[in-house]
């Protein structure tokens, strides 16, 4: 099976369907699908041909979904760039997938200026200014009907990482498709009509959902900006049924004045994930949205691993805290807890988590050494520490390379960010590992608190202290106003907070 053939079969038979929605635009699948083949014919007529790869700078509109669509057609490799990127990002993510064409948005243009000239191998710029439509609208409708294999690559998808540069994960046709037939398996089914609504970029995680929506008839409605009250006047007014956000935006939606008053009766899943999630935030969406909610791990390199939804979040089981959990391991996926030796650990023992599963990678494009440094026998190694409980829930600890050892004693960063993350003031909160003479190194958090709430620094130590014991309080917090340091896909940048406070050193790591 691949895309085309799956977008192909939806576009026949719901034609007089709504597919796609963005802004006052809307195109039925005959429309969309016909949009899609005008400009993959056009980009053929380029001299493009089937395996060469094409980057795309865009934020959601219609334009993004007839680029989607018009890839599957022609068998291109889509490279989504991410505006928030430098220049430096957008030419490296380009050269290193050797992509021959770039389209753009007019308003990115600017972003774009001399990469062909830096970029040997990228032959055409195609901006959508006001040539665009009618450049579009002079190419032939016939569906040109070029091979595709099932492990023909299908996207090429940027990881998000906070050190070096970013690593190109390849998904086929094959891949992609499993990879949103698990993200949709738990959950209740999507029928024709159904709204799935993107408030995030089809470029990142709400992408994922992109392709089965519009498989089954649904409809795809995206945003290009977000804005919390415009996002729930979307959700009410085109009567969404599935959602992907990331708990800062679900905290965010769930505390706009008169939330739960609106209409969600169409409303089967508001998935979140991508970040730990408070019992704070769950708590208010859970109250805002109703027993909807969904949770699930996993990482660009594989996913989704592992998933849950409300019956089993908020359950009530002896001997375990779901709502300290990211879920359960899917059906078709393999999760294990190991060591640094990595032999597989037993229920409520913390290691590293590797994964695999039919939506996962083969490897980093154009890079066998960090591939070999990620993959071991056929695994990700995800580089988070995590540990089971005796029931399955799946606990994320933190990342392995964040890791604050204070006095021989480990201690998880996202350990003392859950605890704070509850208090009624803190809005957002990183820690992170600062020199300490005694101990070597020592936690710090900076947190973002609402301007409103009291709250000291010594409320916050002490909250640490009553949780997780005297020895994981931090040292020093400072409280700010000031949103934290985030990379393109929105996590928080610790390196960024942490590093002045070693500057001077060799290394970034301290002895006791």
């Amino acid at each position: 099976m691949d895309v085309r053939t799956v977008m192909r079969r939806a576009g026949g038979f719901y034609s007089d369907r709504e597919a796609v929605v963005s802004g006052n635009d809307r195109a039925t699948f005959g429309q969309a699908w016909q949009r899609g083949v005008k400009l993959a014919n056009g980009l053929l007529s380029l001299g493009l041909e089937p395996g060469d790869r094409v980057g795309v700078l865009e934020d959601n509109c219609m334009a993004a979904a007839e680029f989607f669509v018009a890839a599957a057609v022609a068998n291109l490799v889509r490279v989504p760039l991410y505006p928030r990127n430098a220049h430096s990002a957008h030419a490296h993510m380009l050269g290193h997938t050797n992509c021959r064409a770039l389209l753009t948005s007019s308003h990115y243009a600017h972003e774009t200026d001399g990469l062909k000239e830096e970029l040997p191998d990228l032959e055409h710029v195609i901006t959508r200014d006001a040539s665009y439509e009618s450049w579009v609208e002079a190419q032939s409708d016939v569906d040109p009907d070029v091979k595709v294999e099932p492990d023909d690559f299908f996207i090429i998808r940027h990881t998000g990482g906070t050190t070096g540069l970013p690593k190109g994960v390849a998904y086929t046709h094959r891949t992609w498709i499993n990879a949103g037939r698990d993200w949709f398996y738990t959950w209740p089914p999507v029928l024709p009509g159904d709204a799935c609504l993107h408030v995030g970029p089809i470029s990142h995680g709400s992408g994922y959902l992109f392709l089965p929506v519009w498989a089954a008839g649904g409809r795809n409605v995206m945003v290009s900006k977000f804005d919390p009250e415009g996002a729930l006047d979307v959700m009410e007014n085109e009567g969404i049924a599935f959602v992907f956000v990331p708990p800062t935006v679900l905290n965010v939606l769930s505390r706009v004045p008169g939330s739960a008053e609106r209409d969600w009766s169409r409303l089967k899943v508001v998935m979140t994930g991508a970040a730990p999630i408070s019992e704070d935030t769950i708590a208010a969406a859970r109250r805002t949205f109703g027993d909807v909610l969904y949770q699930g791990y996993g990482q660009t390199e594989a996913l989704p691993v592992v998933m849950m939804g409300p019956e089993q979040w908020f359950a009530k089981v002896e001997g375990s805290n779901p709502l300290r959990s990211c879920g359960v391991p899917l059906p078709f996926t393999d999760v294990e807890i190991r060591d640094d030796q990595n032999n597989s650990l037993p229920p409520d023992q913390e290691g590293e988590i590797v994964a695999r599963c039919d939506g996962m990678m083969a490897g980093f494009w154009n890079d066998p050494a960090e591939t070999e440094k990620r993959m071991i026998d056929g695994w990700v190694r995800t580089g988070d520490i995590g540990y089971f409980d005796r029931y399955g829930y799946l606990y994320v600890c933190d990342r392995k390379d964040d890791m604050i050892i204070s006095g021989g004693f480990n201690i998880y960063p996202a350990e003392l960010e859950n605890v704070i993350a509850n208090h009624p003031a803190v809005i957002e909160v990183a820690a992170f590992g600062i020199p300490h003479e005694k101990w070597g190194e020592t936690p710090m958090v900076v947190c973002v608190v609402d301007g409103r709430t009291p709250v000291t620094e010594q409320e916050i130590i002490e909250l640490c202290a009553e949780q997780l014991g005297s020895y994981k309080k931090p040292a020093k917090v400072v409280l700010t106003t000031d949103p934290l340091p985030k990379s393109v896909v929105g996590k928080i940048l610790r390196k960024d907070l942490r590093n002045p406070y070693w500057e001077g050193r060799d290394r970034q790591v301290s002895g006791a």
